[in-house]
């Protein structure tokens, strides 16, 4: 019988390849202007999730309301693992106080609960090498999660591009062990998380890992993926589940006819997101060409599918459409 894994083995070696052989620094974690605070807060919760994907706890009631303006940040770290692999993930969340500046460390949660996102990191990648789409996706109105994967991050030794396919199972089991938090008494986040509305979105590796989550490894509970710059693990299977695809269409890295293949075969519903002349990741660095439309887009598309606000579907056009920066279609 066939090796069903063997194709995304040498997805794992090719990109590793396109990494090194490409010129830019670091490609797989772009580097962004750091706010002065930290990302990764010292507060640690240890907990041993498990790998099933059945937990979906603490669903909202149907009334929602999606946050009418920016909420300020806070962080944390949580000690995560499933089985023997360690998953230390950095949590920003909507806090109480003033909107703007640094993230602040196990400050106060907002009031309400909020849809969770999963994000995940690219090869050679951390946590905090995203925070400036993490702290923006927080102050509008969502925690997310998001974990160093045991041997695919920066500081990774050994390192293993290969064992990128057991991220779905890591994410999945990131999910159930926060989802548990919420009603566990004297936690930070305790009655705050909105385990009825589950997201996933992650860079390159990162990319490939959440639509990962849709396929063979599906989470049922996760209600919309973006997948950035990375392609599909599989087909899509369960539940329809919109998904974004973002991608720059210079990608040298993880070429762009890869993210058109897998936007292509899905009849889900989906959009995508072209950032052109766009390379791998320069677009996800604030001030860069292209970041202003694919923030506002995720966010949006985000705040439409977790937060059921329609009005943010509505502007997903506008938001992602600018000439000579970036193209938005769509079939939703």
């Amino acid at each position: 019988m066939p090796d069903r894994r063997a194709p995304l083995r040498l997805l794992a070696l090719c990109l590793v390849a396109s990494v090194a052989a490409c010129s830019a620094p670091a490609p797989e974690s772009p580097v962004f202007a750091q706010p002065s605070g930290t990302a990764a807060a010292s507060g640690t919760a240890s907990a041993a999730p498990s790998a099933s994907a059945s937990v979906r706890p603490s669903a909202s009631p149907v009334v929602r309301s999606a946050p009418k303006s920016a909420l300020a940040v806070g962080v944390r770290t949580l000690k995560f693992t499933r089985g023997d692999r360690a998953l230390p993930t950095t949590v920003w969340y909507p806090a109480t106080g003033k909107a703007g500046g640094s993230p602040r460390k196990d400050a106060a949660v907002a009031a309400g609960r909020f849809p969770v996102v999963l994000f995940s990191h690219g090869l050679h990648g951390l946590p905090a090498s995203y925070q400036q789409i993490t702290t923006r996706l927080a102050a509008a109105g969502f925690v997310v999660a998001a974990p160093a994967f045991p041997f695919t991050n920066r500081d990774a030794n050994p390192f293993k591009p290969t064992d990128m396919e057991n991220q779905p199972a890591d994410g999945s089991a990131v999910l159930t062990a926060l989802l548990k938090l919420d009603g566990k008494a004297g936690d930070l986040l305790a009655g705050h998380l909105d385990g009825g509305h589950l997201g996933v979105a992650g860079h390159s590796a990162g990319g490939f890992t959440s639509a990962g989550m849709l396929a063979n490894n599906r989470d049922s509970r996760v209600d919309a993926a973006i997948v950035i710059s990375g392609g599909s693990m599989g087909a899509f299977r369960g539940t329809r589940t919109p998904v974004l695809f973002v991608h720059g269409d210079a990608d040298a890295v993880v070429s762009y006819q890869t993210g058109r293949n897998a936007y292509g075969a899905t009849s889900w519903p989906r959009a995508f997101l072209t950032l052109l002349g766009g390379d791998h990741g320069a677009f996800l660095g604030p001030g860069a060409k292209g970041f202003d439309q694919t923030i506002k887009t995720m966010t949006d598309f985000l705040r439409w599918t977790l937060w059921g606000d329609a009005a943010a579907k509505a502007r997903l056009s506008a938001d992602g459409t600018r000439a000579g920066v970036a193209k938005f279609e769509a079939k939703l």
